[in-house]
């Protein structure tokens, strides 16, 4: 029983606050970012690239592989394998969010203001919700309205992965079903 609970221990970290967070090395996560009041802090092209550049230095720098992402005005989410040490994700997001958050205050002339609220992740531990939160994440600008076909926004990963997955994971990935699962997403 002890080494079962030593086993735990490794895989498992709890925060202060609940949900619990699981931590699974080279696992899949899918993670969802807001900010502070719903507000619009990346409006514009300029403030998109800005945050998908962060995003794509901090998954790098922390060793995560970035599987999908659909970045927004007011939100993100992105889904990424861990690394053998996934207690990094906080770390990450703080980097992102630091960077991110001082470069729009910069902007907006604004320093000290607080962007983001909360950020929410999940450990995908089945085939089926990976595939499906793919899709889901790939399709999100089409769910929000932004575009009518996911592969013209240009801050998804959408095209890419149309244009560089193998076609038959590019199949199995788009039949699953993404109407239905539950992701904070009322943005």
């Amino acid at each position: 029983m002890q080494k079962k609970e030593e086993a735990r221990a490794l895989t498992h970290r709890i925060w202060h606050h609940r949900p619990v967070h699981i931590f699974v090395p080279n696992s899949a996560y899918i993670i969802t970012a807001g900010t502070l009041h719903k507000q619009h802090y990346f409006r514009g092209v300029e403030r998109l690239r800005l945050l998908q550049e962060e995003l794509f230095a901090a998954v790098t720098a922390y060793g995560w592989a970035l599987q999908g992402w659909a970045l927004f005005s007011n939100h993100y989410h992105f889904i990424a394998y861990a690394p053998a040490d996934p207690p990094t994700l906080k770390l990450m997001l703080q980097r992102l969010h630091s960077a991110t958050a001082r470069a729009v205050n910069r902007m907006d002339s604004m320093l000290g203001r607080q962007v983001w609220f909360q950020f929410w992740d999940t450990c995908l531990t089945h085939e089926r919700s990976y595939y499906a939160r793919l899709n889901y994440v790939h399709n999100n600008a089409v769910h929000h309205g932004v575009v009518p076909v996911a592969e013209q926004y240009e801050f998804c990963s959408a095209a890419w992965f149309a244009a560089n997955a193998d076609p038959a994971f590019y199949r199995q990935v788009c039949s699953y079903r993404h109407d239905k699962i539950k992701i904070k997403d009322d943005f």
